[in-house]
This record gives structure tokens, C-alpha cells and sequence, in this order.
């Protein structure tokens, strides 16, 4: 998707509209598990035992996979402002496999 160096847009800084210079950010991968599945996880492998435990009769899970993962990550533009230099990010994004500044 091919998009403009310089937008104009609003200012929270200079409380007006006025040119921005565009660029990307790499956005920020958060880790595949959170602090309750590792902890549950880890539960589920302390208490393995015989017989039927349910859940807990299982090893514990080192890695759960991505299942249904989207194509694309949404797009993290940063947007500088021309006449006071200050950066600010814009709410939300959309979705591209590629983005080229023209």
C-alpha cells in the first residue's frame, strides 16, 4: 500500500492542524504466553500423576501454538509535526501486508 511522506493532520501539541512527516514503527511482538497460562502450565505438570487427573495428568506444556493467526499486523505509525518537531501516535491502525512511503 503506497502512502504519502507528509500528512496534515491535528496537533495535540500545537492545538492545530499542520503537517506531519509519517514513518513507521516495528510494532512490539508481547510473548506468545502469559503469566497465567505459563503458571497453569507449569501446575498442570507438578501435579501429573496415575489415573484420570484431568487436566493434570498431562506433562506441562512448554509452547502453545499460534492456531488461527491472523496474515498481517496492524500498522504502528508515528507522526512528527513539522512546526514544534514533537511526535505523537496515532489511535489505531489497519492491517497491510506492506506499506511504502511515496
Amino acid at each position: 500500500m503506497k502512502l504519502k511522506k507528509t500528512r496534515k493532520r491535528y496537533c495535540p501539541y500545537c492545538k492545530k492542524h499542520t503537517d506531519h512527516k509519517v514513518s513507521q514503527a516495528k510494532k512490539k511482538n508481547p510473548s506468545p504466553m502469559t503469566y497465567g497460562s505459563k503458571v497453569r502450565a507449569r501446575r498442570r505438570g507438578k501435579a501429573r500423576g496415575t489415573g484420570n487427573r484431568g487436566r493434570y495428568s498431562k506433562p506441562a506444556i512448554s509452547q502453545f501454538k499460534m492456531t488461527g493467526r491472523k496474515q498481517t499486523k496492524k500498522t504502528d505509525f508515528r507522526y512528527q509535526c513539522t512546526v514544534c518537531k514533537k511526535t505523537h501516535v496515532q489511535k489505531k491502525g489497519f492491517r497491510a501486508k506492506k506499506i511504502e512511503f511515496a
